[in-house]
């Protein structure tokens, strides 16, 4: 903590040199406060020095520093924020390190998402330039965009088995664009957003006039007679003949995929 150290000199000026000689430090990184000018007296009679007193200036935290402090200090939570800024792309890094992380991080990183809203908020107060804030901890981000690319493969997968559309659980614009991104060159599914924020939340749906040669109620229907398949069906009377090449004539021109295979995905309507 910086102390206030009393100065005398001939005039002012020169106790602003001796404060800046005896605090070790220029005068431009320091205050000072005259406490009394100097005073030539009456006939040179009753001179009087000049009295300052002066301290090293405190350096000025950054606004978004300062925040985080406060926000940790009221949260009760030990952490420390180490920031980087990219000039080029014009985003701030942010990451938090502590021992109790989890709480910064709440449920689905809910408590992380609202921290960097506000953090954003006080980093573009008084810019000129919109800065994006990127604020993490523990390598939570990359965490949860693997967990969501894996669960958008999982959607897609029992989409094109069931044949029925899946609604996810309402998400955040960025977690949203991640499941569009896997799922936008799917064969199979597609994707669009429903609802309002902060419910709003994506729907994996089959496309309209994709038939997957792979789903074996499909191959059922088609394999045999309508009776039934190979047995039933017969090959001598037609079903596997007939039915066959009846199927493939009329249905040669849609792409099959094999059984079981796991696409890349499709977004049809992004965010």
């Amino acid at each position: 903590m910086n102390e206030w150290i009393e100065v005398t000199a001939k005039t002012v000026d020169d106790a602003i040199i001796e404060a800046g000689i005896k605090l070790g430090v220029s005068t431009e990184n320091m205050e000072y406060e005259v406490i009394e000018k100097e005073s030539s007296g009456f006939l040179g009679l009753n001179k009087k020095p000049a009295k300052i007193r002066a301290k090293v200036k405190e350096e000025e935290k950054p606004a978004v520093d300062d925040f985080l402090e406060k926000v940790f200090a009221a949260m009760g939570v030990k952490a420390e924020a180490e920031i980087s800024f990219d000039e080029e792309e014009m985003v701030m890094n942010i990451n938090l390190t502590g021992d109790d992380m989890g709480m910064l991080i709440g449920k689905r990183g809910q408590t992380l998402d609202s921290l960097q809203y506000l953090v954003s908020l006080v980093a573009n107060k008084d810019s000129e330039t919109y800065i994006k804030v990127k604020l993490d901890t523990e390598n939570y981000r990359e965490r949860r965009k693997e967990t969501l690319e894996n669960l958008a493969k999982n959607i897609a997968n029992k989409v094109r088995r069931t044949r029925n559309s899946v609604a996810l659980e309402p998400m955040n614009p960025y977690e949203r664009r991640i499941i569009h991104s896997v799922l936008q060159n799917n064969k199979f599914v597609e994707t669009h957003s429903e609802g309002e924020e902060p419910y709003r939340k994506v729907i994996v749906s089959m496309k309209k006039g994709v038939r997957d040669f792979s789903n074996e109620r499909y191959y059922g229907k088609s394999y045999g007679n309508n009776r039934g398949g190979y047995n039933k069906g017969g090959y001598s009377k037609g079903g596997y003949k007939n039915g066959y090449r009846k199927y493939d004539r009329k249905e040669s021109s849609v792409e099959s995929a094999p059984a079981g295979e796991v696409s890349e995905a499709s977004a049809e309507s992004a965010e």
